[in-house]
């Protein structure tokens, strides 16, 4: 994340300063011009490729004439570890029966609520593939299979599956759980917490803080489960490569669907030190209805993640830009000052949610402390809540600037802004208030605590009203200056990620229950450098909408 640079000593230096930035700028920058949609979509250059899809095509093959082989039954099945290569905690078992049937399967637990249980979806089918997910790393698993047949009778088999050990990457992040009460938490029979990593493989934990499942795709950011049951992944070619630049729709297994690829001439990254990794697409993106992709990203100006984009699931290609410069105060951005790289990152867009019932987005910007909503059609701002005063906004803006309740807290680069409901004039959401007075938070109180915050808005009377909050008793301890996540469970907990605990020398995730009592807390220490917990997510394995299927 960038703080803002310290002004110039001397005419000189500013003088020197600007010159090396126009020295540097591309074409494709305009020299801090706000650039034309037609330019933005041609800097995001996105498409996609198959580059991963070819490269598992042999594997996909042999898989698919072993699903034809009937010599592999039920006492006599397949299994491959690893079918992928890319989840090593996984499994592919395809087995043939007689009659019609339907799978499900147990991974035994090394304690009580632990075990993983999944129902295999799809019909009653005589050839059976069945995504094994929740292996212990270094084991010999204990999986249980079950049959139910058409004709109601039953049968089951255990099968062991031998694992090999975590990469030094997962295995070095040393994880503490304790006041944990499973029969409190949102686990259910087959949910674990995905620690999402701003670098690094991505991972999931169990109640005993086991890791269940990773990824050996190195991620940055972007992890996120969409309604096929499948993820998006923004990732890297190569492990040495340091720009993030892949975009792909992965399953549990592994298998790759479909890969969108950036032009990497729009690549920034916060920190605006060339030596670090860098990204197109940084911090969040969403699935629309549509099932196209709308993703926060740099347009490849002087200015930095302040413009979304929408990407075609069929084509790639960006079909719809949204240029926040384009929709607030001038002022915002010509008088931010530039970083270190000589970007100005004046918004710092790190959250995007859809919101269905009026086809809306709500959208999050670290720099100014403020969250917004807009009117996805039209790109006209619906409401804005800040801690800058009205009167300073503005006429315009005026009528769309929410009023506090007493009581109700300022944001302060606050992260992970998202819809919990929408019924009429009333909006519930729910974000991670980091409490970090960037331009516009609460100076009393800034570095203070962060916290987990629900508020009601009132779009008629254009009122905010904080409802819940959880994460100011535990005071600076649990104070983070940079990213952080807020989730609310299906049983009403919240699970809150407070990912830069102790300046990132740890990440602690914590869920509690409504009334903020703690039924699981978990510390991931010694993580890599810059591989903090930028999200955590309760994520069931795998997804009720899931259908794996090797001729899909």
């Amino acid at each position: 994340m960038r703080k803002k640079l310290a002004f110039i000593a001397t005419f000189l230096a500013c003088f020197s300063l600007i010159a090396v930035a126009c020295s540097k700028t591309s074409s494709k920058s305009d020299n801090g011009k706000i650039l034309s949609t037609a330019q933005i979509k041609k800097n995001i250059g996105s498409k996609l490729i198959t580059t991963r899809e070819s490269a598992q095509d042999p594997l996909t093959k042999k898989y698919k004439k072993i699903v034809k082989d009937t010599s592999y039954t039920f006492d006599n099945p397949y299994v491959k570890l690893n079918p992928y290569k890319t989840s090593p905690l996984t499994a592919l078992v395809i087995f043939y029966t007689d009659k019609n049937a339907k799978v499900s399967y147990t991974v035994e637990g090394e304690s009580d609520d632990t075990s993983i249980t999944n129902t295999v979806n799809g019909d009653y089918s005589k050839t059976h593939q069945v995504p094994v997910v929740g292996l212990y790393a270094n084991k010999t698993n204990k999986v249980t299979v079950n049959i139910t047949y058409e004709d109601g009778t039953t049968d089951s088999k255990e099968i062991e599956i031998k694992t090999d050990s975590l990469p030094k990457y997962v295995k070095n992040a040393t994880i503490t759980v304790k006041n944990t009460d499973k029969s409190k938490m949102d686990i259910g029979d087959n949910k674990l917490t995905i620690i999402n990593r701003t670098t690094k493989e991505p991972f999931a934990i169990d109640a005993d803080g086991n890791v269940r499942w990773y990824s050996t795709n190195y991620s940055q950011h972007t992890i996120e489960q969409i309604s096929n049951g499948h993820m998006l992944i923004l990732t890297k070619k190569k492990e040495s490569s340091k720009v993030y630049n892949d975009l792909i729709e992965t399953d549990v297994l592994g298998r790759v669907y479909k890969e969108y690829s950036f032009d990497p001439g729009t690549k920034y990254n916060d920190s605006g030190n060339s030596k670090d990794e860098t990204t197109v697409i940084h911090h969040d993106l969403v699935e629309l209805p549509n099932h196209d992709i709308l993703a926060t990203v740099s347009d490849g100006s002087k200015y930095k993640e302040d413009v979304m984009v929408q990407i075609s699931h069929k084509t790639g290609k960006v079909v719809k830009v949204i240029d926040l410069k384009k929709i607030l105060p001038s002022s915002m951005y010509k008088n931010y000052k530039a970083g270190s790289d000589n970007k100005v990152d004046w918004f710092h867009q790190n959250a995007v949610d859809y919101d269905s019932s009026d086809n809306s987005i709500m959208i999050s910007g670290r720099n100014q402390d403020m969250i917004m909503k807009l009117d996805y059609k039209t790109d006209k701002i619906i409401w804005i809540y800040s801690g800058k005063k009205k009167a300073t906004w503005p006429k315009k803006y005026r009528d769309k600037i929410l009023t506090p309740t007493q009581g109700t807290t300022i944001t302060g680069g606050q992260h992970g802004l998202y819809l919990l409901k929408h019924d009429g004039d009333s909006e519930d959401i729910i974000l991670y208030d980091n409490n970090i007075d960037v331009t516009n938070g609460n100076k009393k109180t800034s570095g203070k605590y962060s916290q987990a915050v629900e508020y009601n808005i009132d779009t008629k009377n254009m009122t905010i009203d904080q409802t819940w909050s959880y994460g100011k008793s535990l005071g600076k301890a649990n104070f983070t200056s940079i990213i952080g996540y807020a989730e609310r469970e299906s049983n009403g907990n919240t699970l809150v990620d407070f990912g830069f605990k102790d300046n990132g020398k740890e990440s602690n995730i914590i869920e509690v229950d409504s009334s903020g009592n703690q039924v699981f807390n978990v510390t991931v220490k010694n993580s890599a450098s810059k591989a903090y917990a930028y999200r955590a997510y309760r994520v069931p394995f795998y997804s009720s909408s899931y259908v794996f299927d090797v001729n899909d």
